[in-house]
């Protein structure tokens, strides 16, 4: 009897480790809740190896402070909780806020050029916004963002940090 020949399996090559980390977590829609995002983005992003003090720290602290400030702010239902999810993936971390009032949106990137205190803009839905100060922010420091639909209801407003090679 003879024993059928297997090709040798040919080793693949090394590739490094895909890790996504992930946070979501709800917040009362109210001043106290957005600090806590800020405070609790922060402490996240120190366990994930992006300690307190970096560029990268810092600048996504001011991030979900703006997007927290204005979900509270401008996507309030009463009762109703706002939501942060970051996402560290490799090269880069995703800021994501999330509110249920869908028909209040901030208008798209770019659109706020020019704006200074007390601008008014007309926002997507055609409703006229005043300040727009922390959308000024996360335009300059954020690498993207968006603003995505919410299922089943409300909106999301993403915001990108490309992170340095390690």
């Amino acid at each position: 009897m003879t024993a059928s020949a297997t090709p040798p399996a040919i080793p693949a090559a090394p590739q490094p480790p895909v890790t996504v980390r992930v946070f979501l977590q709800r917040f009362s829609s109210t001043p106290r809740g957005a600090r806590l995002a800020r405070h609790l983005a922060l402490h996240q992003l120190h366990s994930w190896g992006v300690p307190h003090g970096t560029e990268t720290s810092e600048t996504a602290a001011v991030l979900v402070a703006e997007l927290a400030a204005n979900a509270v702010t401008h996507g309030l239902v009463p009762g109703r909780d706002f939501e942060l999810r970051l996402a560290l993936e490799p090269g880069k971390l995703i800021v994501d806020v999330s509110d249920p009032r869908g028909e209040c949106r901030p208008p798209r990137p770019g659109g706020k050029e020019g704006a200074g205190p007390g601008a008014e803009r007309r926002g997507e839905e055609g409703g006229v916004e005043e300040g727009g100060r922390g959308l000024v922010l996360v335009e300059a420091l954020a690498d993207r963002w968006s603003v995505l639909d919410r299922v089943p209801v409300g909106k999301t407003v993403r915001a990108e940090l490309d992170l340095p090679p390690r």
